[in-house]
């Protein structure tokens, strides 16, 4: 190829990008060498191969809030994925960061996320000597799992901001900044997620009648906003003037909003994702996981043979078995376990 569009790129970022930003052309580079790709940096090809992957696909058929909603409008694991993609790339522009970069780690953050949401994660973490937590499954996919066992060889820099997108409840400040990705970017990706949930998990809520408005706390309303887009641009517009990417680099949200997107995260948690109407349903598709957990955990010879094409490979069966679940789709969950326990209707010949 003549023209040389990916060093092209690679000068246009070091004049424009702030000092702090992460250039695609110091990477850290993959597990396994590659010879560069004459047309995109390395950051737009672990998008590209993201985008591209199955366990990507299959983000469309999992959970976020509702269990296979029969409204067009919830949010799905695919969706939600987007949602903080988008965020994150408006935020990134405005701070002179890699938009490819937060691009790549927003689309593979929940890539290792189960089943039925955060209540298969529960089981796994349960039955998984060592727990299961969703985002080092999603390093896992990408590093091993993906493209037949061989992984998609993503750079170190998406692979790292993959692993520590999440904090599950603890507070979102934390104890300091060593458990933070090492990037900007993928700070900047962390803080995406937690605005994109909190949100639109919340408008779901509200569109689905488990909560109104006059439900939430009056601090989140007065100092957030009323509806999911105001609440999206304070935060947007909260973290980009907060954060310095040049004299003391770092990407975050103001401290009175941290503690109000806290203070929302906490009242979804003790009304949303434990309501009555979410949890009974949630309790079945722990059924579900369990069954399926000891039924291929009783008979390691027809999961290898039937059910798990990588073979035995140097993992143990429990970690296959957890490989295996984490990997399915709602539906695919449900089907399969009907196929497994549920008896057949006998029917007649004529």
């Amino acid at each position: 190829m003549k023209r040389r569009v990916r060093e092209d790129i690679e000068a246009r970022e070091k004049t424009w990008f702030a000092p702090k930003a992460m250039l695609s052309s110091q990477s850290r580079g993959r597990e396994e060498p590659e010879e560069p790709c004459p047309v995109r940096t390395a950051f737009q090809r672990d998008r590209d191969r993201i985008v591209h992957s199955k366990s990507f696909r299959r983000l469309k058929g999992k959970t976020q809030v509702f269990l296979a909603p029969e409204g067009d409008h919830y949010r799905t694991r695919m969706t939600h994925t987007l949602e903080v993609c988008q965020i994150g790339r408006t935020i990134a522009r405005a701070l002179r960061l890699n938009e490819d970069l937060v691009e790549a780690s927003a689309l593979g953050h929940d890539l290792g996320h189960t089943p039925f949401g955060h209540a298969g994660e529960e089981v796994l973490d349960r039955l998984l000597a060592g727990g299961f937590h969703h985002n080092l499954q999603s390093v896992r996919v990408v590093e091993r799992l993906e493209n037949d066992g061989r992984g998609l060889n993503l750079t170190w820099e998406v692979r790292d901001a993959i692993g520590r997108h999440s904090k599950g409840r603890k507070p979102l400040a934390g104890p300091g900044r060593a458990e933070l990705p090492a990037t900007l970017e993928g700070q900047l990706v962390r803080l995406a997620d937690i605005a994109a949930y909190v949100n639109h998990d919340l408008d779901d809520a509200i569109r689905g009648g488990m909560l109104t408005l006059d439900d939430v706390p009056r601090q989140v309303v007065e100092r957030l906003g009323s509806t999911h887009r105001d609440r999206i641009h304070t935060l947007v517009c909260d973290i980009i003037d907060h954060s310095d990417c040049e004299e003391d680099p770092r990407v975050e949200m103001s401290e009175d909003v941290l503690k109000t997107v806290e203070t929302l995260r906490d009242f979804l948690y003790d009304h949303l994702y434990f309501h009555p109407q979410i949890f009974g349903e949630f309790d079945k598709t722990r059924r579900i996981m369990e069954d399926l957990w000891a039924y291929f955990m009783a008979d390691a010879e027809r999961f290898y043979d039937e059910y798990w094409p990588l073979g035995r490979r140097e993992t143990s069966l429990e970690i296959a078995v957890a490989d295996f679940l984490a990997g399915m789709t709602d539906i695919y969950a449900i089907s399969l376990f009907a196929k497994l326990f549920m008896p057949k209707r006998w029917i007649a010949l004529p």
